[in-house]
């Protein structure tokens, strides 16, 4: 039987629905289904393109490891990261002195895609894959625009929030 979340934009108040991967991504699935609701502040990514996500403390232990891989993600992907300290910390990526992300037990990120042409690529680390873990089935037109939004007037007081459906 399938297994659904639903991701929110909080202060924008828009939600989609995406079905989990079990069968392409158990472990990074249970890992998170296990540790849901997950929230924190929203970020528009840099580099990868059509990106939007949070920053949680890690909860997958063990970690999932490789699975379902992907660095060109496509529209409607869900894709699960496990940072170390050292790879997200960096005071030039900007993110706030009390983020995840300067966290002495680095950062999981839990990330959406809504657009094309995406490339998980960073110019200080190379290549960073992901794990594709769930597919955004229902209300990717209205993340898009919301997403769109974030892009264009900021992040500030945004928060992304993933819960069971």
């Amino acid at each position: 039987m399938a297994r659904y979340i639903t991701i929110t934009l909080d202060k924008r108040g828009v939600a989609c629905r995406a079905r989990l991967l079990d069968d392409e991504a158990p472990r990074t699935c249970k890992a998170v289904w296990d540790a849901l609701p997950q929230s924190g502040s929203a970020y528009h990514a840099k580099y990868a393109r059509n990106e939007v996500y949070t920053l949680v403390p890690p909860f997958a232990e063990p970690k999932p490891g490789r699975e379902n891989p992907t660095i060109t993600p496509i529209p409607g992907d869900v894709v699960y990261f496990g940072f170390e300290a050292w790879e997200i910390g960096n005071p030039a990526y900007g993110y706030d002195e009390d983020s995840e992300a300067h966290s002495d037990q680095g950062a999981t990120d839990l990330a959406i895609f809504y657009g094309r042409n995406n490339l998980l690529i960073n110019g200080d680390a190379g290549w960073v894959p992901g794990n594709v873990f769930a597919t955004i089935e229902e209300g990717l037109a209205e993340m898009t625009a919301a997403a769109q939004d974030l892009w264009l007037r900021g992040v500030e007081g945004e928060t992304l929030s993933f819960a069971r459906a």
